[in-house]
């Protein structure tokens, strides 16, 4: 992706179903738990750089030992950071004699994490900013060990004004800033009401007293029956997971199935993740042996490991971010990779339009590296191509009585897809990069191009993930391929247009900032038809205090005024850089919504192409983006 935009948690959970003198046996080492858990988040670090966090909950501790630990770190490289440290800690307790690795019962007295339930996150800042506090996994304290809750996920809401606002009308007193602070109080609230209950129930419809009340509680506690009292007015994406204090444990996924999240569940560990390679590769299981969280379903294991799967909001119509098979996601899962090939392979028909089927006088590269698995797809699209135009030329010539070994010589030679690797990039120089000042000029200097990799008159097709804001490629992208000299240089995106904001995860909701919205603001001022913006924003401002399930996409009707082709015309036109010595042509070529929804079947989820948003909220969002757009306000329209 050319234009960073920041994206997707990471989420990491590992519940050990065996005692830790099993797996020290077994593995030789009472920490394997430990250690997969931090697999599980380095083979995800793509999904997060702004902070990382882990949190434990041990088993059948003594009372007034601790059995709840946190550690968090938003410096760079924090996961790495949070791994030393936890391990020097280890290692000083192994010195001071606290702790004998062989015997296993003091690695779980003395080391934080010599724990059965492990939890992890990687974050990616949407809300809230950047310092330690807002860093995953949140924690809610209490000397009820029902009542302590550890809490991390890859989400957001769209309504957290509202569900803040019930909080208030209990009583409460929430501290307003991130809608995970939100969803911990909500929890929290029917957590303790649920205890309550049960309390009440044991000591007086029973008797029980003490710690026998305490135990009664313990395993008649329904993390299940908590997750749908609290979430049934949730709006946005969500894969979230939890840790009780009493042992129990908890993930939950939205009902539309916005975000992913990817189950291991076997006799020696119950694991998930945010993608299913991690499992696979952490635990050395197939695809098979690792299924997708449904959604709208909350998993549970209690504290004596028993597992249970339960539905608690009615399914709705499924709408998986398709940006996770596009990009997020990393591409070492069979089916991502299948599809990017796919994505590739389904713009070969409007490239060829593009370069008017002239493969000898074109060179195919891509920028940047994550667009490398699609580019092995265009490749072979276009390959494919050229083998069936020139296996039709054979068997004509063949049936008029003409081919010759000189013609069969032509055939197969010419008009060959012709591919190059045409930048590189420096990943030092990218993470020296880091001030915004002067910034746009070191960027140019990020990739170093192959000299004489395009000849003078090729035309250089590059293809890109997706095109957000387009600066980069104003600013650097373009700027660096012309110094090849290539006639024209054509951008293909994997990705349609991105013409509207997102709210459940994807740091991207301002609408003046996308390149189509200012290219179809362009049109409209082009073609004196101005007013429609500000007719679209009395819409807008009109439906401002309606139902979310009420409103209407009025943005809509803007881009309506125009084609694709039109709005992508201008859209090269918006990002061609004035560049010295070089007059060639810039355009840019899209993925269409068809050929989409064609690549990836199973992850529909296209509100940022189209406009159809799978929840109320989402429509809410765009209506506020835009009125902050009309009114020159910036910010998050959630």
């Amino acid at each position: 992706m050319s234009d960073a935009i920041k994206h997707e948690c990471g989420l990491a959970v590992v519940r050990l179903r065996k005692p830790l003198e099993y797996y020290a046996e077994k593995y030789g080492t009472p920490l394997w738990g430990f250690f997969r858990l931090f697999l599980l988040m380095e083979k995800q670090h793509n999904r997060g750089q702004d902070g990382a966090g882990v949190g434990a909950v041990k088993l059948d501790m003594e009372a007034g030992q601790p059995y709840v630990f946190r550690a968090r770190s938003v410096k760079s490289n924090s996961l790495d950071r949070i791994f030393r440290s936890l391990m020097r800690d280890y290692d000083r307790q192994v010195k001071s004699g606290n702790i004998h690795p062989e015997f296993v019962e003091t690695v779980k007295k003395n080391f934080e994490f010599g724990a059965e339930l492990l939890l992890g996150h990687l974050r990616y800042g949407t809300s809230g900013g950047y310092s330690q506090k807002v860093c995953h996994p949140y924690f809610r304290k209490s000397n009820w060990p029902m009542r302590n809750l550890l809490l991390a996920g890859n989400f957001n809401m769209t309504n957290t004004n509202e569900l803040n606002e019930r909080l208030v009308s209990r009583g409460q007193h929430p501290i307003f800033g991130t809608d995970t602070q939100t969803i911990l109080e909500e929890l929290g609230y029917h957590l303790d009401e649920e205890h309550n209950r049960l309390y009440r129930h044991f000591r007086d419809d029973e008797g029980l007293g003490g710690l026998e009340n305490s135990d009664k509680i313990s395993r008649a506690l329904d993390p299940a029956r908590v997750l749908r009292d609290s979430s049934q007015d949730w709006d946005g994406g969500y894969s979230i997971g939890g840790l009780i204090g009493n042992g129990d444990l908890f993930v939950v996924r939205d009902p539309w199935g916005i975000r992913p999240l990817y189950a291991l569940v076997n006799d020696e560990v119950i694991a998930y993740a945010s993608e299913r390679a991690p499992l696979m590769t952490v635990f050395q299981k197939t695809a098979e042996e690792v299924r997708e969280v449904e959604p709208g379903t909350v998993e549970v294991v209690k504290f004596d490991g028993q597992h249970s799967v339960e539905r608690i909001r009615e399914p709705k119509k499924l709408s998986p971010c398709s940006f996770e098979r596009i990009y997020f996601s990393r591409g070492n899962d069979i089916e991502i990779y299948d599809e990017r090939k796919k994505l590739g392979s389904a713009l070969v028909p409007k490239i060829l339009e593009a370069i008017d089927n002239d493969l000898d006088k074109t060179v195919f590269s891509y920028i940047p590296n994550t667009s490398e698995v699609a580019y092995y797809g265009m490749m072979q699209g276009l390959r494919r191509h050229r083998r069936a135009e020139v296996k039709a030329a054979i068997m004509e010539r063949m049936r008029a009585g003409t081919l010759t070994e000189d013609c069969l010589d032509e055939l197969i030679t010419s008009n060959w897809p012709r591919s190059e690797k045409v930048a590189n990039k420096d990943i030092k120089l990218r993470t020296f990069i880091s001030q915004e000042k002067g910034r746009s000029e070191m960027v140019s200097h990020v990739y170093d191009i192959s000299y004489g990799s395009v000849n003078v008159g090729d035309t250089l097709v590059c293809l890109d993930d997706s095109i957000v804001r387009g600066t980069t490629l104003k600013r650097s992208i373009i700027k660096i391929l012309a110094r090849l000299k290539p006639s024209r240089i054509f951008i293909a995106s994997t990705a349609p247009q991105i013409r509207y904001p997102d709210c459940y995860g994807i740091d991207m909701s301002e609408l003046g900032n996308f390149i189509a919205f200012q290219a179809m603001v362009e049109l409209l001022r082009e073609n004196g038809k101005s007013d429609l913006l500000e007719e679209v924003y009395h819409a807008c401002v009109k439906q401002r205090d309606s139902r979310p399930e009420d409103m209407k996409n009025h943005v809509k009707t803007l881009y309506d005024c125009f084609s694709d082709d039109q709005i992508s015309k201008k859209i090269s036109e918006l990002v061609t850089p004035v560049v010295p010595e070089w007059d060639g042509e810039v355009r840019i070529v899209f993925q269409t919504i068809a050929s989409l929804h064609e690549s990836l079947p199973n992850n529909q989820g296209d509100w940022y192409f189209t406009g159809n948003y799978p929840t109320p909220g989402g429509y809410r969002a765009l209506n506020r983006a835009y009125i902050n757009f009309f009114e020159k306000r910036t910010g998050r329209s959630y």
